[in-house]
């Protein structure tokens, strides 16, 4: 459950506190009265807060509210959940860090906000809640004005200011370059008018003052047009817009497919290689027969066996995330790709290598609803070393898995088919044979790594019997 910070300008004691020492410095008069005027309405603000997009996961750069469970007008605790947000991962209830009242929502359920932008306004009491929501108005009109003080509405409005005039200068408000200019050319600044901000006297002005022409500006040479491509330069097109489909219908991506589609690209600028391998499946069957009324499922022992198989070859459990180094992981944590409705989650069974399969079934089942009911936790989906997709289920023979970003690999299993296979002293028989492919970077990865990493799972899953150990 994630929690809403309040914003730092909201303070009930950083505004009053510079208030009332510039108060204390001001004399009696009109600067007192419009200290104490800037200090009551410092307060004011003050007992009026923004609730705020939160940032849920590292990826996120705008959350779409799902829900809210607190509605305006209702009288919430700090700790209280308020709103239900949808991240590019997770569906999370959103504490609020204050007691107070809900006085305004600005992003109504379903709506989309920035990460940091204002969805709501909480007033501290009753009087604040008409505050709350005029500035609630001037925030949806894109208007940025300071709440009225409580008896701004009964007095009258000020007259506009005289419109300036330019004066001469007082001593002193002049350039440091002017004062040098009217020292070498005797003029006198009091009697100069400044064009400067606020009437300060520039260079110009004494030099117009001194009957000096300003020198003219050299002119700048144009730069030089690029260098032609060379002649067997390939250049890429940009990719053409295209035109709606006639009869079709446009349907904007959700927050979960913006944070795939992102991800994906991410991943183009990875360079990858492929290595497959066939497995005998026939033992591995017949274990899955044995412990699935235990509610091990063959993902579960599948990601058991890449487990033991990435402890022996920690090249494919590294990662690349900045192009100039690499890391050995020190956890062995697997995701597993799991679709669900409108997106693509990869739960991560963590510390894979040091739990029995009974242990990581149970964890498994306990993410995999998570995931359905999407109220994973970041760590539960971020954390990955290494991914595994299984398409087996679906009938699939073969694939090939884009890899995420920040991973050292990814698995893609197919299905156990019937296959016909002739053993080393030529005699054929029918046995079950599984298709495995593998998408790894290639900057830390070579083909005889992931071969050999390759070779140990297969021995692993042709002879399952350590799995259960």
């Amino acid at each position: 459950m994630a929690s809403l910070a309040p914003h730092p300008s909201l303070s009930l004691h950083a505004v009053p506190g510079r208030a009332r020492l510039a108060a204390a410095g001001a004399g009696v008069g009109a600067g007192a009265r419009a200290q104490r005027r800037r200090r009551r309405v410092a307060v004011v603000r003050a007992k009026v807060r923004e609730i705020f997009m939160p940032a849920l996961s590292s990826t996120m750069t705008e959350g779409k509210i799902v829900s809210w469970t607190a509605a305006e007008g209702d009288r919430v605790a700090k700790g209280d959940p308020v709103v239900v947000v949808e991240s590019d991962k997770a569906d999370m209830d959103v504490e609020t860090f204050h007691d107070g009242i809900v006085a305004a929502v600005l992003v109504p359920a379903g709506g989309t906000a920035p990460v940091g932008a204002p969805i709501a306004l909480l007033a501290e009491s009753e009087e604040e809640v008409a505050l709350a929501r005029a500035r609630a108005q001037a925030i949806s009109q894109g208007q940025s004005q300071e709440l009225p003080g409580p008896h701004a509405a009964a007095a009258p409005a000020p007259p506009p200011p005289p419109a300036p005039v330019a004066a001469p200068a007082t001593k002193g408000v002049a350039t440091p370059y002017a004062k040098k200019l009217a020292k070498q050319h005797k003029v006198d600044i009091a009697g100069v008018v400044g064009t400067g901000p606020h009437g300060r006297v520039m260079a110009a002005d004494i030099e117009a003052a001194a009957g000096i022409k300003p020198k003219p500006k050299p002119k700048v040479a144009p730069p030089p047009p690029p260098p032609p491509p060379p002649p067997h330069a390939t250049v890429r097109p940009a990719p053409p817009v295209l035109p709606p489909v006639p009869g079709g219908k446009v349907v904007p991506f959700t927050t979960m497919q913006a944070a795939v589609s992102r991800n994906m690209v991410e991943s183009l600028s990875v360079p990858t290689f492929r290595v497959g391998y066939s497995i005998i499946t026939d033992q591995l069957d017949a274990l899955y027969e044995k412990v699935k009324t235990k509610g091990v499922t063959k993902t579960v022992l599948l990601v058991k066996a890449a487990a033991m198989a990435l402890s022996q070859h920690p090249v494919v459990n590294a990662s690349c995330r900045d192009g100039k180094s690499f890391s050995y992981n020190s956890n062995i944590n697997i995701g597993v790709a799991v679709a669900i409705e409108g997106g693509l989650l990869t739960p991560v069974l963590e510390d894979v290598d040091k739990l029995d399969i009974y242990l990581l079934a149970q964890k498994w089942r306990v993410l995999l609803k998570k995931a359905r009911t999407k109220q994973l936790q970041p760590h539960e989906y971020n954390s990955g070393t290494f991914t595994l997709s299984n398409l087996g289920m679906f009938g699939v023979d073969r694939f090939d898995a884009i890899l995420p970003a920040g991973q050292g690999a990814i698995m893609a299993v197919g299905a156990s088919r019937p296959t016909v296979v002739a053993d080393k002293d030529g005699f054929f028989s029918i046995k079950s044979e599984m298709q495995v492919n593998v998408t790894a970077d290639h900057r830390i990865i070579y083909g005889a790594d992931l071969a050999a990493f390759l070779q140990t799972f297969a021995k692993i899953v042709e002879d399952p019997e350590s799995l259960t150990l």
